[in-house]
């Protein structure tokens, strides 16, 4: 018992919050390195040295929590994740290949001679795009029911897109922080250009989630539950306006402030999770299967747990120490 709670009631409750904290951590972090990457073809080729820079010692990292979530998800709910992956076969394999290529593409870019790195340049960016689309429509699927139908494919093809522009938007404030010069300049001018389609994305989903979902609707218009909700929009508004008017005014005159613009975006993206995980709570398959309903038995939780308490702190760990010895204005990436 855990304050009162039997352990197939808190159990369940524990790993959705642990999954869903190494998704939003992925999505963040993940989040701008693919944008840096989708960035790539804006730049010039020594600029591209820089961007890589910018996230070599980074992206192995970052891409450990999808493995984590993916991982949580699979031991955790094994029939959810079955259900899910059933669902997005197809999009879910499209990201694999965009993660392989963007591996492959990553190493053998600073290893080939100059006439060639262009053509791995490429690779890089059509990876990034693979990876950054599919999960979008995955999301927007998902938002829909893991439907099939015209509609929910559509909204789904609208949420690549959007997310996929969103992820640019994260990379180029990202790069605002780590670049200077010129390419810090063209940073900014990207995350301007790209901020409508995270405001536009926002909007899209936040009104097709309720109308997806008649349980959404209730939950996100009845009272008291409206006035408990309304926090987040309003945050949510608010960010998007301080962001704008700090993309307007940048670069600072202490460009220690750089990382504002990166923050700014990483809270509205966590925003944007949260509302999402409020309105679906507890379904893990939407309006289909709950968290009690797919969980694994309460004794096989108890051994996954105890791993969980170990590995998530060594994760965060080796991500921190990456972030913390690598801080500052990034150089170019090279191996001799």
């Amino acid at each position: 018992m855990l304050f009162g709670y039997p352990p197939d009631v808190w159990l369940p409750v524990v790993f959705a919050g642990l999954m869903g904290l190494s998704i939003l951590i992925y999505v963040i972090l993940d989040g701008f390195d693919l944008g840096v990457g989708l960035l790539m073809p804006l730049a010039t080729d020594a600029e591209k040295d820089r961007m890589i820079g910018a996230i070599g010692p980074f992206w192995d990292a970052n891409e450990t929590w999808l493995v984590m979530a993916v991982g949580l998800l699979l031991v955790a709910f094994p029939v959810a994740h079955g259900t899910i992956l059933t669902a997005l076969y197809l999009p879910v394999a499209v990201m694999l290949v965009g993660l392989i290529l963007r591996g492959v593409a990553f190493e053998f870019r600073a290893k080939v001679p100059p006439a060639r790195k262009a053509s791995w340049n490429r690779a890089f960016f059509a990876g990034s795009a693979m990876t950054a689309f599919s999960q979008g429509y995955m999301l927007g699927l998902y938002i829909m029911g893991l439907q099939g139908g015209a509609a929910a494919q559509a909204f789904a093809v609208l949420t690549g897109l959007f997310l996929t522009v969103g992820y640019s938007v994260i990379g180029a404030t990202w790069l605002v922080h780590k670049a200077e010069g010129p390419l810090q300049a063209k940073a900014l001018g990207w995350a301007r250009e790209g901020l409508w389609a995270v405001a536009l994305g926002m909007a899209a989903i936040s009104v097709a989630t309720p109308l997806a979902s008649p349980r959404i609707w209730e939950r996100w218009f009845s009272l008291p539950e409206f006035l408990l909700l309304a926090p987040l929009p309003l945050a949510s508004a608010a960010l998007m306006a301080g962001l704008w008017l700090m993309l307007r005014r940048m670069p600072f005159a202490d460009d220690r402030l750089s990382w504002l613009p990166f923050a700014a975006t990483s809270a509205l993206f966590a925003l944007a999770f949260v509302g999402l995980a409020y309105s679906f709570f507890p379904y893990v398959v939407p309006e289909r299967m709950t968290i009690f309903e797919a969980a694994a038995a309460p004794e096989s939780l108890v051994i996954i747990l105890i791993g969980a308490v170990v590995v998530l702190p060594v994760i965060a760990g080796y991500s921190v120490l990456a972030y913390t010895i690598f801080r500052g204005k990034a150089t170019d990436l090279r191996y001799d």
